[in-house]
Parts: C-alpha cells; sequence; structure tokens
C-alpha cells in the first residue's frame, strides 16, 4: 500500500475532524458511502484528481496542489437548460458575517454558508489567529473566538487572496491596540481605493499606516461621532459599521451604501444587541454597545448576484427555468431594464427568507426576443443595478437585436475583460476603459480560453459556452469557484453538460 495514499487519507481524516464532519457527512457531500470515505481515509483506495478536487471543496481545504488553477470546463454547449434551482446564500454576506463575528465574544452560528474559496480564504485566516470554526450539519458554521487572538500566527498567504481581508480593521480595532494586515486582494479589476475604509475609520479613533505589502492599524481614543462615508462602497460601509457597534455612544454614518450584504451585516448586529436605524437607508444611526458576549444563530440570505447569473444563463440558452429563493428588493431594477429588452418572466408572490427581513420570489424564465435598450446600461450603488449584475446584461445585450452601450464606470479595467466574448462569438467594441458597445443578435461559438482573473467576466464566458454549439474549454476556474458554490453541479442539474478537468 503506498505511503503517499496513506498520508493523503489521514490528512483527509484530519481536515473532517477538524470541521466538524462525520464519515457520513463527508459520504453524503461526495455522494459516495461511508465505508468508501473509510477506505479513503485508510488509505486502501485509488483516488483521481476529480475525486481529491471534490474533496478539497467538500473540506474548504486544498489536498492536492494543481498548477495553473488546476480546475477546468469542458462544456458541451448548445443545450436547453429546464428544471428549477435554488439560490444559494449570498457570498458576499457571508464574508461580511465571518469578520463581523469578532465582534462577538459568544458563539455564532451562520446558517448555510457556501462552501467557495473566498470563504475558506477568511476561514484560513480566521483559524490562523485562534478562532475555532467548524462546519456543522447543512452547510452551518460554528465560530468561537479565543481569549485573545494570536495574530502573529496570521495566515498573510490566505490572506492576500481576498479583498475582504480589509474588513477586519472594524472589529480588531476593538480587540487590539496596535496591528497588522495584509494588502487586499481579490479580483484584479484596476486601481480600488482603500481609502473609504480609512476615513472612516480614522472618524472612529484608528490611524493606518502602509509598509512592507501591509496596513499598519493603530488605534487611539475610541469616540463616536458621525462619518460621511467618502465613497457608499459596501466593504467600506461594513467595515464602519462593525467599528461603529463596539463603541460607546451614538454614531451617524452618511451616504452609506444599503446593498445586500451592508443590510445582512446589520441585522446581525441587531441580533447581538445592537440598535442600528435606518437600514436599507443611505444614513445609519448605530447605538454601540461595548461589550458584545452571546450565543448566536443567524441566517444570512440569498444571492441576489447569482440568481441574475441563472437569469442570464436562462437568456442566453433560450430556456425556461425556474428560479428559487431570489433576493426581489435587490433584482426589481434588473427585472425592469430586461422587460423593456422585451423579457418575459412570471414571478410568484413574495415571501420571507429565514433572516425574517429579506423578501424573496420564484422567478420562472420564458423565451423571449429581446431589442436593445436606446440608453446605455449602467450601475450605481444601491438602490439601483447592482455593480456586480452590471456584467451579466453583457451576454443579455449579445442575444438582443441591435446595440447597446455598457458603462462600467466603477471599475477601469473590468470592460476590457469583456472583450474576451468575441472569443465565442459576440461583437463587443471597446470604447475606451470603461465602456462597450455590444452589437446582437449573437451566433454563439465554442472556443478554448483561460479564465479571466476576476469573477464575474469569468462567468460571462461560461454562459457564452453554454450558448455556442460545440464542446469549448474554460482553463483555470478558480476565480470562479472564489464566489460560486457548485456552480457547474447546478447547470448539470438543469441540463447544461459541464465537465470538471483536474491537470497536474
Amino acid at each position: 500500500m503506498p505511503s503517499e495514499q496513506k498520508k493523503i487519507g489521514a490528512f483527509i481524516a484530519d481536515l473532517r475532524k477538524k470541521r466538524g464532519m462525520t464519515q457520513s457527512d463527508l459520504a453524503k457531500v461526495l455522494k459516495t458511502s461511508q465505508p468508501a470515505v473509510a477506505r479513503i481515509e485508510r488509505g486502501e483506495q485509488n483516488m483521481s484528481l476529480v475525486t481529491l478536487k471534490k474533496i478539497s471543496d467538500a473540506l474548504g481545504s486544498s489536498i492536492v496542489k494543481l498548477s495553473n488553477g488546476g480546475m477546468n470546463f469542458r462544456i458541451h454547449g448548445g443545450k436547453e437548460l429546464k428544471g428549477e434551482v435554488t439560490i444559494s446564500t449570498s457570498k458576499n454576506a457571508a464574508v461580511g458575517l465571518l469578520c463581523a463575528s469578532l465582534l462577538n465574544k459568544g458563539k455564532t452560528t451562520l446558517k448555510r454558508v457556501p462552501r467557495i474559496e473566498e470563504v475558506y480564504r477568511i476561514i484560513e485566516v480566521l483559524e490562523s489567529i485562534g478562532v475555532s470554526v467548524k462546519w456543522m450539519k447543512g452547510n452551518d458554521l460554528e465560530i468561537v473566538p479565543p481569549k485573545k487572538l494570536k495574530m502573529s500566527g496570521l495566515d498573510a498567504e490566505a490572506a492576500r487572496k481576498t479583498r475582504s481581508i480589509i474588513m477586519f480593521m472594524g472589529p480588531l480595532m476593538h480587540l487590539m491596540n496596535d496591528f497588522k494586515l495584509p494588502y487586499a486582494g481579490g479580483c484584479k479589476l484596476g486601481t480600488r481605493t482603500v481609502r473609504p475604509h480609512m476615513y472612516a475609520l480614522e472618524e472612529l479613533g484608528l490611524t493606518v499606516s502602509t509598509e512592507d505589502n501591509f496596513y499598519h492599524a493603530k488605534v487611539g481614543k475610541l469616540s463616536a461621532g458621525e462619518i460621511v462615508m467618502y465613497e457608499s462602497g459596501d466593504t467600506a460601509t461594513e467595515n464602519a459599521i462593525m467599528a461603529a457597534s463596539k463603541i460607546d455612544g451614538i454614531t451617524v454614518i452618511k451616504f452609506a451604501s444599503a446593498n445586500y450584504m451592508v443590510q445582512d451585516v446589520c441585522f446581525y448586529l441587531e441580533k447581538l444587541g445592537v440598535k442600528i436605524e435606518g437600514i436599507g437607508s443611505a444614513t445609519l444611526t448605530i447605538h454601540g454597545k461595548p461589550d458584545i458576549n452571546q450565543d448566536v444563530v443567524y441566517e444570512p440570505a440569498e444571492d441576489p448576484i447569482e440568481a441574475m447569473s441563472f437569469l442570464a444563463a436562462a437568456i442566453v440558452t433560450k430556456s425556461e427555468i425556474t428560479l428559487k429563493r431570489c433576493p426581489i428588493d435587490f433584482l426589481e431594477l434588473e427585472l425592469l431594464k430586461l422587460e423593456k429588452m422585451g423579457f418575459k418572466y412570471k414571478m410568484s408572490k413574495r415571501y420571507y427568507a429565514d433572516n425574517a427581513r429579506t423578501e424573496l420570489v420564484d422567478i420562472t424564465t420564458k423565451k423571449s426576443k429581446l431589442v436593445a435598450l436606446k440608453e446605455k446600461l449602467s450601475a450605481r450603488v444601491y438602490p439601483g443595478v447592482n455593480m456586480d449584475n452590471l456584467p451579466f446584461f453583457v451576454p443579455i445585450a449579445a442575444m438582443a437585436e441591435g446595440r447597446t452601450l455598457i458603462h462600467d464606470y466603477n471599475y477601469e479595467n473590468r470592460v476590457i475583460y469583456y472583450t474576451d466574448l468575441s472569443k465565442v462569438g459576440a461583437s463587443v467594441q471597446l470604447v475606451d476603459i470603461h465602456r462597450a458597445y455590444v452589437d446582437g443578435p449573437t451566433k454563439w461559438q465554442p472556443a478554448e480560453h483561460i479564465c479571466p482573473p476576476a469573477l464575474r467576466p469569468a462567468v460571462l464566458i461560461l454562459l457564452g459556452m453554454l450558448a455556442a454549439p460545440g464542446t469549448s474549454i474554460l482553463r483555470n476556474v478558480y476565480s470562479i469557484n472564489r464566489g460560486y458554490e457548485g456552480l457547474a453541479e447546478k447547470l448539470n442539474k438543469l441540463g447544461a453538460d459541464i465537465e470538471m478537468l483536474s491537470e497536474l
């Protein structure tokens, strides 16, 4: 019996136990039997790279090191989708809530957390500084902080892979007087300033300098006050909210983002006893609670960006599918734009998400003939077309008769990635670093392409390949796995044909 196989099996067993999973739990995720998992852990069963990748995803840790991102998709496109898909909980809410859990001395249980790369990276950072994080049944996460964080053990490699690391600042300023965090990473979308974070936190008593690829934060006298957000960014607003939540007194945050992930963080903090007025508006009034020590269970709401992804998939493949549990307040304007393009759909009555605050609907798409809008398509802070939903209008516009102007003002480079859709037959003409013309309708063509290093543009290529009759290869899909849980599997259940391929 090869010693390497035994070592891998022992490593898998150790990871499983750390995640709080039984062999039966892991078997269920892998769609195999408990005895098969037992054989794997004893090193008695050969495993393909695809199997190892599935186990890695289930346990939230890389078991084998794969080059060039490791995972590729082979897409047999041109197939009509059918059936129904349930929208997952929000990735962006999950990472914000993981950061916010540092504010609580008690145990936080987050329900149905998506098992995605972005979440794994934040968990790796939390565990590296002494936080206990356990996966429970049903994708629930149990988070228990230590009495004292061990910042010297911080996993800088994991931290640099996610921009969300910057949201540790708001909580950490209540737990220590001096700390360092690595520069924020994430999608490569041009210059994304962190100054809105710094300016907001400075108003509450934190000073930040940059040195040797680290942010060096020093905590002065913390005091409540009034913050005018330099930009109405989602993560910057979350950082300010988390910082204000434990400062004695009343803090008013003006020009705040009211986006879905910001609201989820507010709802969570309310369960911890923090009083927040104005949730869903641009002005938040936070009554700080210096001592937060409570065992709490919170259910994040569903992801409007994933819902938009499946709407786009239905449109480009000319399919009729049902999307269950869509957060309608964060999709209404997108749906209105689509209606004016000729998109037809049916929508259920509203009902509440498990957090009892966010309203959901089920949407059934209909085959539709689209025409280009006369006005440009652009995004703005909520309420408006979501910044992360705007990219999906590119392949949608490619299905419409006529020319559409997409104006993506918020990112310098993202519109450049839209031109990658030309690889699969779309006509995308770059105007400048913020604008592109899209001409339709498109005759989609199969292709082989490497994922761009940005989440939403990577999914656009996948959508085009789904629509293109024939076989396409999409390489290095880490960007997609960073923000979606089992996207290929969900699409396959709807009738797509996507194979997952690993390479050494």
